[in-house]
């Protein structure tokens, strides 16, 4: 059953309406066909103008929505012949953080993203995506692994930022994130990496220091979320739509502050309401950036990589 977020209300009065009429059994006159036709385009239209003009905080909601396709769905309609990789040979095996080997397009790649699970028990399986230093460990360990083989990266962002307990403190939480922050910029392959629901702190900039940086069209990414900046700076998690307006984290806030590469356009109402079309999108984008980067030598992948990160601090900085 499709969840409905709180603006989009004049949509789902509408399909439940559609609904309802598909299910009479008397109509009493009416043209069944004609009047779900007719509804059927209001819905479209109502939903046309309501994507079109989505404040930042309505973006979140819609990044996190629980019917997104997440990096399973995408490992599992872009990547044949996947083999998962499990563990980090230090400690154990982190399941928010997934990665493998298998073929994108024809072409050998290792895949890594952040998983938060579609139902109560897979979220719990995988910590809603928050991963421990032993999944930025794994992550390391695979990126290592793709510059031995000489196979490109391919990784997906989804997560509301690394696991903050007291155990992961414990394990390194921010060594790990630097280290794998460090394997971002020193793996001697493409890296090509898309934000597809809420990249979110140094968990999401783990994974995300690639040769190119994707985000569907209502993705966010963001230092801090919107509800923890509003307790910080307010110390009142309400004024969480008034944070998110300053973060400035929404896709064209990033492409105009030139921090990403390319906004990837999502269905009409979302990936949410057509996940086969927004992966198709996700897959053409990262298809046509491998195509200009696999044949760069390894440093010069490496060199371009530092330039373009450093050239974001020189911007800000002037």
């Amino acid at each position: 059953m499709r969840q409905f977020l709180d603006f989009e209300k004049p949509v789902a009065e509408l399909e439940n309406k559609i609904d309802e009429l598909r299910q009479m059994t008397d109509p009493e006159g009416v043209n069944i066909e004609e009047e779900t036709a007719r509804l059927s385009d209001k819905a479209e239209k109502h939903l046309r103008t309501i994507y079109a003009k989505l404040t930042p905080w309505q973006k979140v909601q819609v990044a996190r929505h629980a019917q997104r396709p997440h990096t399973q769905d995408y490992i599992d309609a872009l990547v044949s012949d996947f083999t998962p990789l499990a563990g980090d040979r230090l400690f154990g095996d982190d399941k928010a953080i997934i990665g493998g080997m298998g073929r994108f397009d024809g072409m050998p790649v290792v895949v890594i993203g952040t998983e938060r699970g579609s139902d109560l028990e897979t979220r719990l399986r995988h910590n809603f995506g928050m991963a421990r230093p032993e999944g930025y460990r794994k992550a390391q360990r695979l990126m290592a692994l793709a510059g031995r083989f000489g196979l490109p990266i391919l990784t997906f962002i989804d997560t509301a930022g690394a696991w903050p307990g007291i155990d992961a403190e414990q394990r390194g939480q921010a060594e790990a994130i630097a280290r794998s922050i460090g394997a971002c910029f020193d793996a001697p392959v493409p890296l090509v990496a898309t934000v597809i629901g809420e990249g979110g702190s140094g968990g999401a900039v783990a994974l995300g220091a690639g040769d190119r940086v994707f985000m569907l069209e209502h993705a966010i990414y963001s230092v801090i979320s919107p509800e923890a900046c509003a307790s910080i700076l307010w110390r009142d998690p309400k004024q969480a739509s008034t944070a998110a307006e300053t973060l400035r984290l929404t896709a064209q806030d990033l492409q105009r502050l030139g921090l990403i590469d390319q906004i990837i356009p999502e269905p009409i109402g979302g990936a949410q309401r057509d996940p086969q079309a927004a992966m198709a999108a996700v897959g053409r984008t990262v298809a046509g950036a491998l195509k200009e980067l696999v044949p760069l030598a390894p440093q010069r992948l490496k060199e371009l990589r530092r330039e373009k990160f450093l050239a974001m601090g020189r911007e800000v900085l002037h």
